[in-house]
Parts: C-alpha cells; sequence; structure tokens
C-alpha cells in the first residue's frame, strides 16, 4: 500500500476518524485506525476508519500515485503526527509490517498493528431520509445540553430521534431540565410509520458537529418505518470533497414520557434580553457554591436576582423586564439556567411560568424585546425550580 496526499486532507481525515476511538479500548486493536487504499473509477481512494465496538466513523478521499492495500496503526500516535506535518504533500507507503510517512523534510516511521484481527465496521442502515447540516447540527447542540451523564441511568444520557413524517423531534432530560426541539426533513418515505429511537447523547452531538457543514446530512436507521433492525443509526454526508460517515448503536432503554411534563397554560409570563441577564446570573453566582441557586423575583418590569446569604457573600442585581402576571419568586440551578439561555440562539427569550414550584418553560423570541415579536415554537427548554427554605 502506498499513497501521496495533501497534508491537510489526510490531517482533517485521520482527525475526524480518531473521534470514535476510545480511551481506553477493550481491546488493543481498536486504538488503531484503519487506512485502505482501494481503486475506484481510475483513480485511488483512500479510507480512514475508527470503531470501537459502539460507535464507527470512516471517511474517503482522493489520493495520488496510490497501490491497493491496507494497514492498521495507532490512531491517536497517526493524528498528533499528520496535525504537525509541514505543509507539503504527504507519501505515505507500508514497508512489511511498517508505515513510512513522509512530508518534505520529516520522516515517520510507526509499528502496524494486526489488522486480521481488525472487527468489521458496521454497514450503513437504510437512508431514512435527509436534513440540512447545518440546522440538525444547531438542533443536536440545543438539545444534547440537557442529556444527563450518569451512566448508570442510560435513558437519560440520550437524545430521543422521533421521526413523523417531515417532523423531526429531538428530546433530552436529566430529570432536572428538558429540551425538545422539532426541525423539517425530507423522508425517504413520506408515509413510513413514525419512529422513535434513543441516540447516545456524546455520540450524536459530535457526530452533527462534525458533519455540520454538509449540505445535506443522510440519516440512516436499521429497519427504519418498520421499527424494527439491529439497533444501529448511521449519519453521512460530504464535506470538502471528503465522504464522511459515522454509526452508532442505540440505547436499548425506554426514554420518559416527556410530553406531559411540559405545561399547556401559564399564569405569568416574563420578556427578557438574553445577553443581559447571562451576564447579570454570571456575576450574582459568584458569591455561591457552584450549584447554589440563584434567587429570582419577577414583578411589573423588572427582575432582581440575589444569590448568598448571611454566612458568605451576597450579590443582588435587577435588570428591566416585560412581565405579565401577578409577582412571583423562584430559584434556579445557575448553570442549568445559562445552559438554557445559551441554547435558545436568539436574543430575546420568553419565560413561562405556572407557580413558583412548578417547571418554567424557556422558549426563543424572534426580534428584539416587545410585544409584538414572535415567539419560536420549536424549541422548548424547561428547567424545575430550586425549592426555597421556607
Amino acid at each position: 500500500m502506498k499513497f501521496r496526499v495533501e497534508r491537510d486532507a489526510l490531517a482533517d481525515a485521520v482527525t475526524w476518524a480518531a473521534r470514535s476511538l476510545a480511551s481506553r479500548p477493550t481491546l488493543p486493536v481498536l486504538a488503531g485506525l484503519l487506512l485502505k487504499v482501494t481503486s475506484v473509477d481510475g483513480g485511488e481512494q483512500l479510507s480512514v476508519s475508527g470503531f470501537d465496538l459502539e460507535a464507527s466513523t470512516e471517511v474517503d478521499l482522493e489520493v495520488s500515485a496510490g497501490s491497493p492495500g491496507q494497514a492498521l496503526v495507532s490512531g491517536r500516535l497517526l493524528a498528533d503526527i499528520t496535525r504537525s506535518l509541514p505543509p507539503h504533500p504527504v507519501d505515505v507507503t507500508l514497508d512489511g509490517s511498517r508505515l513510512s510517512i513522509s512530508c518534505g523534510s520529516a520522516r515517520f516511521t510507526l509499528p502496524g498493528m494486526p489488522v486480521d484481527d481488525y472487527p468489521q465496521l458496521p454497514a450503513m442502515p437504510t437512508t431514512a431520509g435527509t436534513v440540512e447540516g447545518p440546522a440538525f447540527a444547531a438542533a443536536v447542540a440545543q438539545v444534547a445540553v440537557a442529556a444527563g451523564r450518569d451512566d448508570t441511568l442510560p435513558m437519560l444520557t440520550g437524545v430521543r430521534l422521533e421521526i413523523d413524517g417531515d417532523t423531526l423531534t429531538l428530546a433530552a432530560t436529566d430529570r432536572y431540565r428538558l429540551a425538545v426541539r422539532e426541525l423539517h426533513w425530507s423522508p425517504g418515505d413520506p408515509s413510513a410509520s413514525p419512529v422513535a429511537v434513543l441516540v447516545p447523547a456524546r455520540t450524536l452531538a459530535d457526530a452533527a458537529k462534525s458533519l455540520a457543514h454538509s449540505e445535506a446530512l443522510t440519516i440512516a436507521l436499521s429497519g427504519a418505518g418498520a421499527g424494527a433492525g439491529e439497533g444501529i443509526i448511521g449519519f453521512s454526508g460530504t464535506t470538502g470533497g471528503r465522504a464522511s460517515r459515522a454509526t452508532t448503536r442505540l440505547l436499548d432503554a425506554t426514554f420518559p414520557a416527556y410530553r406531559s411534563l411540559l405545561p399547556s397554560e401559564w399564569a405569568s409570563n416574563a420578556e427578557v434580553a438574553v445577553g443581559p441577564l447571562v451576564e447579570a446570573v454570571r456575576r450574582v453566582a459568584l458569591v455561591t457554591d457552584r450549584n447554589a441557586p440563584v434567587r429570582m423575583e419577577f414583578a411589573d418590569g423588572t427582575v432582581s436576582l440575589t444569590a448568598g446569604g448571611d454566612d458568605e457573600g451576597r450579590a443582588e442585581e435587577q435588570l428591566e423586564v416585560a412581565y405579565d402576571g401577578e409577582p412571583i419568586t423562584t430559584a434556579f440551578n445557575p448553570q442549568f439556567l445559562l445552559d438554557g439561555l445559551g441554547a435558545l440562539a436568539t436574543g430575546t427569550a420568553r419565560m413561562l411560568f405556572t407557580s413558583s414550584t412548578k417547571p418554567v418553560v424557556l422558549r426563543p423570541v424572534e426580534g428584539g424585546s416587545g410585544s409584538g415579536d414572535a415567539e419560536v415554537s420549536d424549541y422548548t427548554y424547561l428547567i424545575m425550580p430550586v425549592r426555597l427554605p421556607g
């Protein structure tokens, strides 16, 4: 096996494929990246792939001066090397069991791993439909922020992906907040039955972010439309002439019935400027421990923020808001509130209240603050308040 390729193209491909490598692989070969050169349409193509038995990544790019073959080498080391190479074409050659890398005056030789011991990557499932890469990446980022990180509760570490006609719905919760986002997409079969799967949040966020520049991102699902299959979801897209694919096993867990948590009626609401509120929350939270609550008192035209107490530092700040309803006092984990405000992607937010002890809903508002602005209902961030003493 040998090939020549531009340094940046190789570095990008290796870095992307290395995303699926486990930090502590269960098998030594799973720490490797598989490089494979094949002849395609009269030219040569290099495939770089990684696999940790749960998630896989694979990227194809055109190379020149190539001859077919394959090699398995340390993925982390290869990624470090390719990123540090000088800006010259890279020549890669397999000589026996060692891989030689030449770029300008730099030379590296890496020991190979046994290719025969490397597991076969899962095949890409049946295509379910396509979605704009940037829109999907933004939606996943808005939702994944609310996913749990406790692996002992696997149902909370995933993002529920619901497919119903031309609508994709994403939802995640860690019991203290809930994020839901809807977006349009192009289904492969508009008449297919609705499907709902649970995708590991970290893997989904990583795949969506890395494929964000794909104009058309393809989502593939085992048994899509039938609700059955091997429990695998796949994503593929093309960026800068590089075709990338990623798969991951679905979580075999039951996601909470989240729709019942969303209130349908509100006793009061506030329209706030996101930027000033974010900065005020950060400031008043400086005097408390990381998860200590920030108290918020809403009244006509203002919200007063306080944190801390008599035995520690105390901070207060007041902001102007457009508030409609009876005065209400509530409190939130500051980081959870900041996560929700940061995910809105608009300059104005609407906070919807039922009572001081019930969940509060945050929604983005298009345009600046004002009663005539339109609420964007395709994204909802629900946050549980912290119970105040007394």
